[in-house]
């Protein structure tokens, strides 16, 4: 709602944050419904197990595709120094689009497959992929070599390329917030890394194994991989809980404007004067980058 808000003076980052909070909020509207599903079985009827299949696969392309654009985003104001223009508005409000759009479209497949069927051997019904045939596991294996490479690995590329250059620059930057903004960079990317890392490899197992490309195909070995998925994909899952920390929460406009909501609503005494002690801002985030701050703070 804090975002919503931040109408007049919007930068790019906070068009960027706001998007990734609406993909954030539907992944996590999908929970429930998974933790009922854990718990008695999918209850909720083949169209819900089609559209909350799809909002899912949705919510994680489109969260892990904003977090590159971010890092897009913050490559060219601080590395390349460039102003913000009306013009540059319009171009991250398009990328945005273009996301949800790609994120869209590659969820499809997903949301096409899954069906509400009977399990047998559990007593109970599942929202599962409803494949048959020798092409199944062929499938299975394509969609998840596409969820690798297009929702983990190439976004991980584009970050580390993009932070490790920002990185660099800040090393060499005059400016005595470059320590803490390198931080809040490191936070970033571990944060991506150790959410969606251990999950993305337990997958590639699974995928391998399931393609025959690995001979571990053992009732040992599949009952540890089981394990280690649902254990990885929690890990992963609590992601979308860690972005509004390390993407809203250092921001000062953010924070100035969450103190003042607050305030407004008797929760905290004097806004003021928790606001006066977290003056110092983390240009990392800042939703208005210029030029000569970067290179020449003291002008």
């Amino acid at each position: 709602m804090i975002l919503l808000k931040l109408i007049k003076g919007r930068g790019s980052t906070d068009i960027y944050l706001m998007h990734l909070a609406i993909a954030d909020l539907l992944f996590c509207l999908t929970l429930p419904f998974w933790a009922a599903n854990a718990h008695s079985g999918w209850i909720f009827g083949n169209f819900l197990c089609k559209l909350l299949s799809g909002f899912q696969e949705a919510s994680v392309y489109s969260s892990v595709f904003l977090l590159a654009c971010i890092s897009v985003d913050r490559h060219f104001a601080i590395v390349r120094a460039m102003r913000s223009r009306p013009s540059h508005h319009l171009l991250v409000k398009g990328a945005c689009v273009l996301v949800w759009l790609v994120a869209g479209v590659l969820s499809l497949p997903v949301a096409i497959q899954k069906e509400s069927m009977r399990a047998e051997d559990l007593g109970r019904n599942i929202c599962y992929e409803n494949l048959t045939g020798e092409s199944s596991d062929h499938w299975r294996v394509g969609m998840r070599v596409l969820r690798h490479t297009v929702g983990f690995f190439l976004p991980l590329v584009v970050m580390a390329v993009c932070y490790g250059w920002i990185v660099v620059t800040l090393c060499h930057a005059r400016n005595q917030q470059k320590h803490k903004a390198i931080l809040v960079i490191l936070a970033v990317v571990l944060a991506f890394v150790l959410c969606w890392l251990p999950y993305n490899v337990t997958l590639l197992i699974d995928t391998l194994i399931r393609g025959e490309s690995l001979a571990m195909e053992t009732c040992e070995t599949r009952y540890i991989v089981e394990v280690m998925l649902d254990v990885t994909q929690v890990l992963a899952f609590m992601h979308c809980a860690v972005n509004p920390v390390l993407y809203a929460f250092i921001g000062e406009k953010f924070r100035n404007q969450l103190l003042s909501a607050l305030y407004r609503h008797r929760l905290i005494s004097n806004a003021g004067s928790i606001r006066s002690r977290n003056t110092s801002t983390i240009f990392f985030l800042k939703c208005q980058t210029s030029s000569p701050n970067v290179n020449h703070p003291d002008k």
